[in-house]
């Protein structure tokens, strides 16, 4: 092999190495779920734990099952509790942020059916790391009984 061709195998090489390091970039999603509801329910909420690898922001989550998908963040303030939009979710590297009924959580509004125990929810969430590179996850979220809290009321 002359060493022209062994630099251009050791290029490939590294570049192949840079792209699986790149690539490697990964955000998980673990323990996702979706409420069941009871028929002519407008919304429920999904939870979810998200991990990423770098420090990196939860934008947005988006659902063929709702017409408007939004994070929320229910929090105590003066002994209220308040429930809103927030823009995104900070997603610190390697650190578990858990979206659940007490926090962070994703409300599905407008549901376009009612959502059954059993059955799958597709969440598509969107995720930007510090270098303004977005990530779409796909997930499959199974649906859990109507125990625990009701958001539908809320508004």
């Amino acid at each position: 092999m002359t060493a022209v061709q062994h630099l251009k195998r050791t290029l490939i090489g590294m570049t192949l190495l840079g792209l699986a390091a790149h690539a490697s970039a990964q955000v998980q999603v673990t323990d996702a779920w979706v409420r069941a509801t009871v028929p002519g329910q407008p919304s429920s909420g999904a939870f979810m734990t998200v991990t990423a690898d770098s420090d990196s922001k939860l934008l947005s989550v988006a659902s063929p099952v709702a017409k408007d998908v939004q994070i929320h963040e229910m929090s105590m303030k003066d002994d209220v509790m308040r429930m809103g939009p927030v823009d995104s979710v900070a997603l610190p590297a390697g650190k578990a942020v858990t979206l659940d009924p007490d926090g962070y959580h994703v409300m599905l509004m407008g549901l376009t059916g009612q959502i059954k125990e059993g059955e799958q929810v597709p969440l598509t969430l969107t995720v930007q790391n510090a270098k303004g590179e977005k990530q779409a996850i796909e997930v499959q979220a199974p649906v859990r009984g109507l125990d625990g809290m009701d958001h539908s009321k809320m508004h």
